[in-house]
């Protein structure tokens, strides 16, 4: 039996604790921040670890977008550029765009990480919350939506799963919905013309996770992670996406309640896994209790989006890092003059 969520864990080594709850709660998946890296082989044995435990080549995830959200960083991993400088350096190169993303999955695989919650296809606007800021390609739903697709065909080709976020946009958000809750007034036709159209242009990709965001036109009354009307007349219906749907970090002071409570709103709402990730472990269980047993439509989801991890294709790593350096070096070049 595999539980509807995924757990963070609290280190670079998992507790006794740790190892009990795992194999008691037998989570879909296991993310990881800063706090659980330390060294290729110190990762490549936390993931085992966790795949023991749980019995199965379960996912594990990771944000690795590069700039300020970059979870395997320097020195035993490139420094990667945030999204927006790789797009306005990559000034249309779809293929750079492609084959950075290729390289991050690299890194990846070798840590045995198979999930990367990238790309971000939240819009650029003015005034936004730094939350996304340069973690959005551009402020044009196009050309997002061509970064997007780029980026995500580069992961699939490394072997590892790309989820899109966060949908259906969180770019309006003034606020960060880590520490409180983004409330957005735009008309439906605004969001329509603009925010949903990255997410709309990718819905055929197996993997997505949403906002915790209200936006008023939709559901006034609950942000999109927990809510059903968000979740079935705009993701599944407006948008079409049909692929696997995380909730986004329930932990996130956007979210109010207790994380059982948090949880069980989200997988009522139509999410088909939670996502937990401070690595506290008295709110995993909290998690864990309200998380049902992944069937049905949910467990066809996740199955069919495992399906797209399928083994790498070969890459020339040095030959992309130097059109990569080379691309950034040319745009600062010239952003100095």
């Amino acid at each position: 039996m595999t539980l509807a969520f995924v757990t963070g864990v609290a280190g670079t080594v998992l507790t006794d604790d740790e190892r009990r709850f795992l194999a008691d709660a037998r989570p879909w998946g296991m993310i990881l921040f800063r706090r659980n890296v330390e060294s290729p082989d110190q990762l490549r044995a936390l993931t085992a670890e966790f795949r023991s435990i749980v019995g199965w080549e379960a996912p594990v995830l990771v944000d690795q977008e590069g700039g300020r959200v970059q979870r395997l960083t320097a020195p035993n991993w490139r420094k990667y550029p945030s999204a927006r400088r790789l797009a306005e350096a990559a000034s249309g190169d779809l293929a750079l765009m492609r084959d950075t993303a290729r390289l991050m999955a690299e890194d990846l695989r070798a840590a045995g990480i198979t999930v990367d919650c990238m790309p971000n296809l939240d819009l650029g606007f003015p005034g936004q919350s730094e939350v996304v800021g340069d973690r959005a390609y551009a402020g044009d739903p196009a050309k997002v939506a061509a970064h997007g697709r780029a980026v995500a065909d580069g992961l699939l080709a490394g072997g590892v799963l790309p989820v899109i976020k966060h949908i259906p946009g969180h770019g309006r958000a003034t606020v960060d919905s880590h520490h409180a809750l983004p409330v957005v007034t735009a008309p439906l036709a605004d969001l329509e013309a603009a925010d949903f159209a990255p997410f709309l242009a990718l819905a055929d990709l197996p993997a997505a996770m949403t906002a915790h965001v209200v936006y008023t036109a939709l559901d006034p009354d609950w942000p999109a992670t927990q809510s059903s009307v968000v979740i079935g007349e705009i993701i599944r219906g407006l948008i079409g996406f049909q692929g696997l749907l995380f909730s986004d970090d329930l932990s996130m002071n956007a979210l109010t309640g207790s994380l059982g409570e948090r949880a069980g709103f989200c997988l009522r709402a139509g999410c088909d896994i939670a996502l937990h990730c401070n690595g506290i472990l008295a709110e995993m269980e909290q998690v864990a209790a309200a998380a049902p047993e992944l069937s049905g439509m949910a467990l066809a989801r996740a199955e069919r989006a495992l399906s797209f991890v399928r083994p790498p294709d070969t890459v020339d790593v040095a030959a992309i890092n130097v059109r990569l350096d080379a691309a950034l070096a040319a745009f600062d070049a010239g952003t100095s003059i």
